[in-house]
């Protein structure tokens, strides 16, 4: 675990997520947690030796598997977004792998079917204050990466996490993005409201203002790359031949690279489907 400042704590050991803590006086405030229940349970223990206080809260910062699976083991209250619940409401009682390769870090656990989800119990539209203890937290709406993605923000010792928003060397999830939304948040991230903030990544730790502008890069690269899809009506399927080219842009082991193209297959097609066909885009 490391120390961010003597009240706020980052994991990093555990796959697919960074995890969060806030501890006072009052208790703890937990951001998010592994996806493996056995993971949880470890997490849940070491967090029992930094003297809090008695009360528990967990927060998502959006619905994704890899860091909403192990909620359970983490045996608290939870507090998301509105649009995260409702992802929850369409999801079964139970967790069931699905057949699709999405490139998630979930996909690449055992032992994980058969999980009970813990759906949120307490949730807001756009902004939501906390007064826990002597700590004040902002909990904001970011939907660009995912509908119900949220930061949560300590004004008062200059620290954000931001979940999705920004990865370091691994592509985004695209399938339940909205570009042009993110991109307003990054350039927010990057205005002088942030200047002196640590960011924190839900999948990267502490992240600079340089890996923040290689996020942006990226996003528009991809927005570029389908438009000129839809400009020339090609169908979904057609994503197929951005995957190689966007997935060159990130080093990694060939086990790694095989997992990053199947993030980009998935999202791309998804994303294009949604944003671009005129049936969808007038269903929407």
């Amino acid at each position: 675990m490391d120390s961010i400042n003597n009240q706020v704590f980052i994991e990093e050991q555990y796959p697919g997520v960074t995890l969060g803590v806030i501890n006072n006086s009052h208790g703890l405030i937990q951001i998010d947690a592994p996806p493996s229940p056995e993971d949880g349970r470890a997490w849940r223990a070491s967090l029992m030796g930094l003297g809090s206080g008695p009360e528990r809260i967990l927060i998502n910062l959006d619905a994704h598997p890899d860091r909403t699976l192990g909620t359970r083991a983490m045996d608290c209250s939870v507090l998301a977004h509105e649009k995260t619940v409702q992802v929850f409401r369409s999801r079964p009682s139970t967790f069931k792998a699905q057949s699709d390769e999405t490139g998630a870090v979930w996909e690449t656990l055992s032992g994980l079917t058969g999980i009970r989800w813990v759906p949120p119990e307490i949730s807001f539209t756009r902004t939501m204050t906390l007064h826990w203890g002597d700590t004040m937290i902002l909990l904001e709406s970011h939907p660009g990466s995912h509908p119900g993605a949220i930061w949560v923000v300590l004004p008062e010792e200059n620290i954000v996490f931001v979940g999705d928003a920004v990865l370091k060397n691994q592509p985004p999830f695209l399938a339940q993005a909205n570009i042009p939304v993110w991109l307003e948040s990054l350039d927010l991230l990057q205005s002088k409201e942030y200047s002196n903030f640590t960011v924190i990544s839900g999948r990267d730790g502490i992240v600079t203002t340089a890996v923040i502008k290689s996020q942006v890069d990226f996003l528009k690269d991809v927005r570029k790359r389908l438009e000129n899809l839809s400009n020339r009506k090609q169908k979904p399927d057609m994503t197929e031949s951005l995957v190689q080219p966007l997935a060159s842009k990130f080093k990694a082991s060939a086990a790694r690279q095989k997992q990053f193209s199947e993030r980009l297959r998935y999202g791309l097609q998804h994303y294009y489907t949604r944003h671009y066909q005129t049936d969808t885009k007038d269903e929407d």
